[in-house]
């Protein structure tokens, strides 16, 4: 018989993370972690399969509002904890769970639906796009300087370090400030802060505990660094290394500051930086940024569940009339012809019978969404295509944005 769906209970819970964790293999989860990651489980967005008293697959989701371009907060499904058991793959199983979520985010009406892929390559057929990247860095701090302009005015920020729980809300409210600014940010509902602090994955990996360290001006929390120090000596002397959590400043002499206070640490001659935008501004600060050793990876997968809906739930940079061709044989009621007007103020999205001016497969539309990839760089790769000269330009122009898209952190 065919492994069976239902909705999670909870106390099925344990049973089924334990068949998460399996299907990733590694090292279990830090107790802390393992706790967290149950509170902020929705039962009811989670489905277990089960081939009689086993459990063979998982699949959640959370529910998230993501930032968009133009500073709108979208209701979005943060699609999680989807896995197979090994002894199940190749049944349709991945596919059965996929469908039955899509179904459920239309019905709970969410215009889009989001993932961190574990293995990119499994979610373009059920119509995810790329839509944010990640810059990571390993930079050589004995010779590389980064120096911030001068009047920039960071010899008026404060730093001191702080205990990273007490810090917690103070640092959050950094957070919140930034994600209008930047697609691809969750706005973190009451419990998700407390990611930031939990255990990494597999420990610090010899390092120190988390350590926190809060930029100040006039007595107000405007930055924070978080961080892990993992110290090496060979017979040259200290060559120890900065591993970076996150990052976030109000203002350009906060995040100066911080970024000069990680080059500098005594006994360091190392800074990792894993996940940070792919525009971020440290690289206009460093003297030698071929150094710096720099790598780009995907990030969030978009998948527009209502494309009517999430086309109008975002301005766009610039006025846009253009009838789209959508192609989506996994989600078919978005199939068929879509006319988008709008402009920095607001749009609408609306089914019509014109002539359409390009054929976007909904997976790359997804990727143009959050305004990191263009349209036309789609087209050249084939991924869209243009049936009326010219129409391709404007639109994404349209869908561009100043920031690029990130996503800070999984879930």
């Amino acid at each position: 018989m065919a492994p069976q769906l239902r909705t999670l209970e909870a106390q099925e819970w344990d049973t089924w993370y334990r068949t998460l964790e399996r299907a990733f293999g590694g090292p279990p989860t830090a107790p802390e972690t393992r706790e967290l990651w149950e509170s902020l489980t929705e039962h009811d967005r989670s489905i277990a399969a089960w081939d009689g008293d086993a459990c063979v697959g998982t699949a959640g989701a959370f529910s998230l509002r993501l930032s968009v371009p133009g500073a709108a907060l979208v209701d979005t499904a943060g699609v999680t904890m989807v896995s197979v058991a090994a002894t199940h793959r190749r049944r349709g199983l991945m596919t059965a769970m996929m469908r039955r979520q899509l179904d459920d985010v239309r019905g709970r009406g969410e215009p889009l639906a989001a993932l961190v892929a574990s293995e990119p390559g499994i979610y373009g057929r059920f119509g995810f796009g790329m839509a944010t990247q990640q810059l990571s860095a390993t930079i050589d701090t004995a010779r590389v300087r980064l120096e911030a302009p001068a009047g920039l005015g960071t010899d008026g920020v404060r730093l001191r370090y702080a205990d990273p729980l007490s810090a917690l809300p103070a640092c959050e409210a950094v957070y919140a400030d930034q994600v209008a600014g930047r697609p691809g940010m969750p706005a973190r509902a009451p419990g998700w802060e407390r990611l930031a602090v939990a255990a990494p994955q597999g420990g610090s990996q010899g390092g120190s505990p988390l350590e926190c360290v809060v930029a100040e001006q006039g007595g107000t929390t405007v930055g924070y660094a978080r961080f892990h120090h993992t110290p090496q000596w060979d017979v040259s002397g200290a060559r120890g290394t900065i591993v970076l959590r996150d990052l976030e400043a109000r203002d350009p002499a906060a995040y100066a500051a911080l970024w000069q206070f990680l080059f500098g640490i005594d006994l360091t001659s190392t800074l990792v930086a894993q996940n940070r935008p792919v525009d971020d501004a440290w690289q206009h600060l460093v003297s030698d940024v071929r150094r710096c050793e720099r790598q780009l990876r995907d990030g969030l997968f978009v998948r527009l569940v209502d494309v009517g809906a999430a086309l109008e739930a975002r301005p766009y940079r610039s006025p846009v009339d253009v009838v789209l061709e959508i192609e989506d044989s996994f989600c078919p009621w978005n199939e068929g012809r879509w006319r988008l007007s709008g402009d920095q103020e607001g749009a609408s999205c609306t089914r019509t019978r014109a002539a359409a001016d390009a054929t976007v497969p909904v997976r790359a539309l997804a990727s143009a969404y959050l305004g990191g990839v263009t349209l036309t760089a789609l087209a050249r790769a084939g991924r869209a295509c243009e049936l009326r000269r010219g129409a391709l330009a404007p639109a994404s122009l349209a869908f561009g944005n100043e920031t690029a898209p990130w996503l800070p952190h999984s879930f």
